[in-house]
């Protein structure tokens, strides 16, 4: 594999309760390693049908008010067609229609370029599973 593209497989355990889990020291330490003060494009990508990555601001109630948007949006009962899993799963498969499976965020001089209050982030309401991987690659 050349020195342009490179990737790296992660392995988060989420818990038992929705969430979402801030990537951004991830991705960080990830370019550190990777891209060497080189500009170039990170792909953030989760590779399951209930989960996504959303690219907002965590730590002043954002993230919680992301989540009690889906709520709304998508509620936990028995309205969905997909009715495997715990009760009301079937809105987390139309999840990623909302909350995409990936985002491509600049890297410049090797170094994520996000908006002062940003934040790379997986987002999971899939409470019966537990353990999810994100794909970091970085091309430049």
């Amino acid at each position: 594999m050349s020195d342009a593209f490179t990737t790296r497989l992660l392995t988060l355990s989420t818990g038992s309760v929705e969430t979402v889990v801030d990537l951004t020291h991830e991705c960080g330490a990830f370019l550190r390693e990777v891209a060497a003060g080189r500009d170039g494009l990170l792909n953030v990508f989760v590779p399951h049908a209930t989960a996504g990555i959303a690219i907002i601001e965590t730590g002043a109630g954002s993230d919680d008010d992301l989540l009690a948007a889906l709520h709304s949006l998508l509620p936990a009962d028995d309205r969905w067609q997909h009715r495997h899993g715990s009760p009301g799963h079937g809105r987390d498969h139309v999840l990623p229609a909302f909350v995409p499976p990936h985002a491509t965020l600049p890297v410049l001089g090797g170094r994520l370029e996000l908006g002062t209050w940003q934040s790379v982030c997986l987002v999971d309401t899939n409470i019966a599973k537990d353990n999810r991987q994100v794909r970091l690659s970085f091309l430049g």
